[in-house]
């Protein structure tokens, strides 16, 4: 928690309460300058390897390269986020992500002049490496934010968290396929390095947050406790899976370079172009939740939210004019910008402050790696099924897990922001 007389006082409702507080500007630029570099990347690697290899598989295989470590690590990069000062550990992790992407510059070189399958291969590798690095970094960040701004402004903190998040999707995707359009994929490298250089730069401005959970218990014992408190919250275990399955079937964002190379033949820029309008209705969207939160009833709008991404998705597949196409990708980020909100919300309210790290880590499990999981699903069954019926699949497939989730919680439609902080036991099984 922020320190007591740090804490503002707070006469009416203000859209800009968090933003009050300094190191949480710290941490929005942390957050914004990894995420745009991060965003670049993932255009710049799908495109380079579509092209190297014209195989949707091998394109769907990038993102399970980063699923696989990023849930193998997640319980123990919970555990370390909860007995670590913070600072200190998100160093690690964005120093390790530096070296990363400086040597995808180095592999990607033609100064290098390396063979094409040797290329994919390391970079398959690299991206690994950066699940690895994943696995610690959703923990640590979730557990920090609980930390710089009190409780009752997280909401307001949570929307404008995902809004920086999401503005730096917009402008990530159109930056990579710019670059690389314009002047070529090292200079898209050299631009991510920089990017992520200046995020470890707000990393260290600060401040230095002890651990407030000390191991008396084996590790084991200690991730028990974090699994056991997740499975027995009923809307934050069905939270998690609603997005997991959700995202699963609906991970067709993987199969935009096939749609900008062989559909639209528009190249990397028409690739940054979609993947730009999808966030462009995100931070549209998550900029008025400022004002006009989501949160009277919870549940009830993250199912209406998830509902209106999978019927985006099936829109955008069948589109045959590049700018409908636009226009159903911006609907479906500003509908998944709602889950988002949503969801997160719910985590941060519904944890207790020493159990952060590892209620995260298991989120991470469900949530953190469902995108990448969704786009190897994506690439497998655009492979077995061809480009269009891929994406109508899974566009239907996310309707489908909405109605049954809602079959499943009908309860929960009724809960109120209130509810939920006064009455945290009426959501537990």
């Amino acid at each position: 928690m922020a320190d007591s007389e740090a804490t503002p006082i707070l006469t009416k409702p203000d859209p800009y309460a968090a933003l009050r507080f300094p190191e949480f500007r710290y941490f929005l630029g942390m957050r914004f300058f990894f995420t745009l570099a991060y965003q670049m990347q993932a255009v710049v690697i799908g495109y380079h390897i579509y092209d190297l290899t014209h195989d949707a598989l091998k394109l769907g295989l990038v993102g399970l390269c980063e699923a696989i470590p990023a849930i193998g690590i997640a319980l123990y990069g919970g555990y370390i986020a909860d007995k670590s000062e913070k600072r200190a550990l998100l160093t690690k992790i964005f120093s390790g992500v530096l070296i990363c992407s400086i040597l995808m510059l180095l592999v990607t070189s033609k100064y290098l002049n390396l063979k094409e399958d040797l290329i994919v291969l390391i970079m398959y590798g690299l991206v690994f490496c950066i699940g690895i690095a994943r696995g610690f970094f959703g923990p640590a960040t979730f557990s920090l934010m609980a930390r710089i701004v009190p409780k009752e402004l997280y909401p307001n903190a949570s929307t404008w968290s995902s809004s920086s998040w999401q503005f730096a999707t917009i402008i990530g995707p159109l930056i990579g396929g710019l670059v690389n359009w314009l002047w070529g994929i090292t200079a898209a490298y050299i631009v991510i390095v920089v990017l992520i250089s200046i995020a470890l730069v707000c990393i260290l401005s600060f401040k230095k947050h002890p651990a407030t959970f000390v191991p008396t218990q084996n590790i084991f014992d200690s991730l028990g406790e974090g699994i056991r408190f997740v499975f027995k919250t009923k809307m934050m275990v069905w939270a998690m899976s609603l997005d997991l399955f959700s995202v699963f079937f609906g991970g067709a964002v993987a199969l935009l370079p096939m749609f900008a190379k062989d559909v639209f033949n528009m190249g990397s820029m028409g690739l940054g172009i979609m993947r730009g309008a999808a966030s462009s209705g995100a931070v549209i969207t998550m900029l008025a939740m400022t004002r006009f939160s989501p949160m009277n009833k919870p549940w009830r709008n993250l199912l209406i939210a998830v509902t209106g991404f999978g019927l985006s998705i099936i829109c955008y597949g069948l589109s045959k004019n590049f700018y409908l196409t636009l226009f159903f990708l911006f609907l479906e980020g500003s509908f998944d910008s709602v889950s988002v909100i949503i969801r997160s919300t719910i985590m941060q309210l519904l944890t207790p402050d020493e159990m952060r790290g590892r209620v995260s880590a298991v989120n991470s499990m469900f949530i953190g790696s469902s995108n990448e999981i969704g786009e190897f699903e994506s690439g497998l069954t655009a492979k077995l099924m061809r480009l269009v019926p891929a994406v109508v699949f899974g566009g239907s497939m996310t309707i489908a897990i909405a109605g049954i989730t809602w079959l499943k919680t009908k309860s929960l439609t009724k809960l109120s922001l209130q509810d939920l902080n006064e009455q945290t036991t009426a959501v537990k099984v």
